[in-house]
Formats: structure tokens, C-alpha cells, sequence
């Protein structure tokens, strides 16, 4: 499985929705699991973005594809970033 970062940002239809159902977020990471990621940890954070999520997926086709599928509710964008273990990257440039 790949390491992926997901950087994610509420709509105004987003934020309307976890305050109104907070458990949703919870209920968006059981989705991510049938359609094959799985979510590492999750943090809500301040700053330039709301969420940072570490998920594993089995390529990037999966990962990317959850991407879209999550965007075109409207709720959220999303920027996902392909993360390499540091020890794969020290070896990588031996």
C-alpha cells in the first residue's frame, strides 16, 4: 500500500454539514474504506487548510478516484500529495 497526504478544505456546504452532524466525518472515512483507502490519521488543523489525512491506498488510480468522488459532492476540495517513506527516499538516491 502507497502513503498518500490529504490536504482538504470545507466548502461553506461542508462546514453547514459538520456542524449540523459532526459524525460525519467519521461516516466519510468508512466510505474511503470500501472503496479501498484507508484512513492512517486524521487531524483538523488551523491554517491554510481544515483536515491533513494520512491514508494508505493500493495505487494512485484508487487514491485519485476517491479524490474525485469526494470533490464533486461540493462539500470539499481536496489536494492529495504522494508520500514516500524517508527511508525508501534515502535509498533511492544512494
Amino acid at each position: 500500500m502507497a502513503t498518500y497526504i490529504m490536504l482538504s478544505n470545507l466548502t461553506d456546504e461542508g462546514a453547514k454539514t459538520i456542524r449540523k452532524k459532526p459524525q460525519r466525518i467519521k461516516e466519510v472515512n468508512e466510505e474511503l474504506e470500501k472503496w479501498g483507502v484507508k484512513v492512517i490519521s486524521q487531524y483538523a488543523t488551523l491554517g491554510p487548510y481544515d483536515f491533513v489525512n494520512v491514508v494508505e491506498a493500493p495505487d494512485n488510480a484508487t487514491v485519485a478516484r476517491v479524490s474525485a468522488e469526494l470533490a464533486s459532492r461540493g462539500s470539499i476540495k481536496i489536494t492529495t500529495l504522494a508520500a514516500i517513506p524517508i527511508d525508501d527516499f534515502i535509498e533511492s538516491l544512494k
